[in-house]
């Protein structure tokens, strides 16, 4: 770099001299227009030496740029190697201290297991002395050992014929046992008799008891059906002679709505008449359009009937068996869907048998604008959850929640907690019976 800046004023100093020289050469240059070319030689042979020179320092200056520019790079790159260096320097500085305090804690570790190990070597010592102490006793107690064992011995020997008698009286003891064991294992065959005919018993005694009440309140019912006889008997001495209660709504058929009837072995009872659905003289037996009603009933609910004839109601199983008993009667089914469409189903010889046969179902004909579900109870009795007469290996009754003619279990139930014929929602249902016409 130093060379670059003396050559550069050596150049200028030339450089001055020659425009100095120029100068002077000019004028007399001047006075002599001849001299012109020998002038013109000679500046350029003049010249040409500087030019050249200037030329190469300015190479020069170039290279000395490209250099210095690479002296840069390098004096950084210089830079970031001794940071580096300096940052690696810092860590090993810092494991080295880590390594120190690693070893302090060594060493003091060191102390603390040298302190332990005196502290055991003199527990060794300790023991070594109460070891050579429990020998000693060992010793004495193995010589003790010996005289009670040959005193043992003697007692064995002793004590030899003795066992004998013992083993005898043994043998006596378990022929005993063995036959005490057989009679206690009759003895408890006799108890497990004996307990499988008290179960029997019970189950009997069940039985029996079930069918006392039943008893009892078919003796009720008689009794009630004497009164009600006597009262009729009493209605009929207190009514004019002319006076017919009739046994049907066939009477009413122009006046629709609840009416008193009067059906033998029942007597005087009200009953809902309709005279729209199908024709006059009708009696509703079975409705629901309330929804508020549980027909989830025992066998004596049903037997007598409930409900209101405002809303939902059964009119009794007994009532229905009477009406239907004096002659041949119809069913007729009335269904309302929920979108308003009106099915029917009807049967032309409708029965129900008496209480003894399970108020049986019996149909006949059918005719109507829905599939003949009915069908699959005909014949049927009517089961209650207190009541089980279906075909089902379980209660149908108590598994759907109401009363009704079950087979296994039905494709139709008019009683059940929702008003649903087979895929049908419904709003309104009614089965209403008349003497066949």
């Amino acid at each position: 770099m130093c060379k670059i800046k003396i050559n550069a004023t050596v150049f200028l100093i030339i450089l001055q001299i020659f425009l100095v020289a120029a100068a002077d050469f000019e004028e007399t240059c001047e006075s002599d227009q001849r001299m012109e070319e020998q002038c013109l030689n000679q500046t350029y042979k003049v010249v040409k030496p500087l030019l050249d020179h200037l030329n190469q320092v300015k190479n020069e200056l170039k290279e000395s740029e490209i250099e210095e520019k690479k002296l840069k790079e390098l004096n950084v790159k210089i830079h970031e190697k001794s940071m580096r260096e300096a940052a690696l320097l810092d860590e090993y500085k810092n494991k080295v201290m880590k390594g120190e305090i690693d070893l302090q804690s060594c060493q003091i570790k060191v102390d603390k297991l040298e302190s332990e190990i005196n502290s055991l070597q003199n527990i060794i010592l300790k023991l070594k002395g109460e070891l050579s102490d429990k020998s000693t006793n060992l010793e004495n107690c193995e010589l003790q050992f010996k005289n009670l064992n040959s005193t043992i011995i003697e007692n064995i020997q002793n004590n030899t014929k003795y066992q004998k008698t013992l083993e005898l009286n043994l043998e006596k003891s378990k022929t005993k046992l063995i036959k005490q064991d057989k009679d206690i294992q009759l003895c408890q065959s006799e108890i497990d008799t004996l307990n499988r005919t008290s179960e029997n018993i019970r189950e009997q005694q069940k039985k029996i008891e079930l069918q006392f009440k039943d008893g009892q309140t078919k003796l009720l019912d008689k009794v009630k059906e004497n009164q009600q006889c006597r009262a009729e008997v009493d209605t009929l001495n207190k009514s004019l002679p002319n006076t017919i209660i009739p046994s049907s709504c066939s009477p009413f058929g122009d006046y629709p709505g609840v009416h008193e009837i009067r059906v033998s072995g029942v007597g005087f009872f009200d009953v809902l008449c309709d005279s729209q659905l199908a024709g006059p003289g009708w009696i509703v037996i079975q409705q629901r359009v309330g929804g508020k009603e549980n027909f989830n009933r025992d066998w004596a609910t049903y037997r007598k009937g409930f409900g209101s004839y405002n809303s939902d109601f059964f009119l009794g199983l007994d009532k229905m068996h009477r009406i239907t008993s004096l002659q041949r009667s119809e069913l007729y089914i009335h269904l309302v869907a929920v979108n308003g469409t009106v099915y029917f189903a009807r049967y032309d010889d409708f029965k129900i048998s008496n209480e003894d046969n399970g108020y049986k179902l019996s149909l006949g004909k059918f005719k109507g604008n829905v599939n003949d579900a009915m069908r699959y109870v005909d014949n049927m009795k009517f089961s209650t959850f207190d009541r089980d007469n279906d075909n089902y290996k379980n209660n149908c009754a108590e598994y759907y929640k109401s009363g009704w003619w079950y087979n296994a279990c039905f494709y139709c139930n008019l009683n059940k907690e929702y008003l649903i014929h087979q895929t049908i929602d419904l709003k309104e249902i009614k089965m209403l019976v008349r003497p066949k016409q």
